[in-house]
């Protein structure tokens, strides 16, 4: 199969094949299809590779940024159907000459049933293990200065409705040492990052008063629950009254508090 290169351009082309190699090799290690230019194709590609993408092409193109150039093989001026083909045939030509080929596809539009051969897994696997993942904080993150519409919070919000409530939360009935934060504490910084970023305007509560009909529903909903006014309250009702003491309390450190508390628990009238 002999197929010529072409650099011409119009109004009326349809998208383009190029081929990436090496500067100083005829091999092509990737071919494409691209409905932009071919340089502005070939330098998303190198974006790509270095945001850390895994793929056969991008762990190579990282590997050769400096030496790869890329060759536009073919101009297709009829439509995307016959783009897509183009490629296949190109991609088909490439690899019966011996080139090396690091497509993942035998190409076309979209993936064509592409199935993973066990090697392929156990390769993916070995080179996944013990990788970090990439993080591109703020302006690098592709997403930066970006908001879902609110259709599509709405659809994500019906589609997760319910999804960790009760038994379909992954926790649940979890206590004591079963539960994955047990033992864990949060550290005096962290806890006043915490609080800064959740006071004032941080707070989601903040400048909004809850309806009539809302305070109704809170009130039902605590009716008969003993709520202490105050953390004086709390500490007579549940650790001097009950017989306790808590390490977290602050009126539990006197020895009188603890003795009297001890002499409610063991009944003596005197208390």
């Amino acid at each position: 199969m002999t197929m010529e290169k072409s650099t011409a351009s119009g109004p009326d082309v349809v998208g383009r094949i190029y081929g990436v190699r090496l500067a100083d090799s005829a091999e092509y290690r990737y071919i494409g299809l691209t409905e932009s230019t071919v340089a502005r194709r070939f330098a998303r590609h190198r974006v790509n590779a270095r945001a850390g993408r895994r793929t056969p092409f991008y762990d190579w193109l990282r590997k050769h940024d400096d030496e790869a150039v890329v060759d536009e093989l073919e101009l297709v001026r009829t439509t995307r159907i016959e783009l897509g083909d183009a490629e296949v045939r190109w991609i088909a030509a490439r690899r019966a000459a011996g080139d090396r080929l690091l497509n993942l596809t035998d190409g076309g539009l979209g993936p064509l049933g592409m199935v993973w051969t066990d090697e392929q897994r156990e390769a993916a696997r070995v080179r996944s293990t013990g990788r970090k993942g990439v993080s591109r904080p703020g302006e690098l993150n592709p997403f930066y200065g970006a908001k879902h519409s609110a259709e599509q919070r709405a659809r994500w919000s019906q589609q997760r409705a319910g999804t960790n409530a009760g038994e379909a939360n992954p926790n649940y009935g979890k206590f004591g040492p079963e539960h994955p934060s047990y033992g864990r504490t949060m550290s005096e910084a962290a806890r006043q990052a915490l609080s800064e970023a959740r006071s004032g305007e941080g707070n989601p509560n903040f400048g909004r008063t809850a309806s009539a009909e809302t305070r109704a529903k809170m009130s039902a909903a605590r009716r008969g629950r003993p709520m202490p006014s105050s953390r004086r309250s709390a500490h007579t009702r549940y650790h001097v009254n009950g017989g306790g003491w808590s390490p977290r309390c602050l009126f539990c450190d006197s020895t009188v508090e603890r003795q009297f508390a001890l002499l409610v628990l063991q009944g003596d009238e005197k208390a």
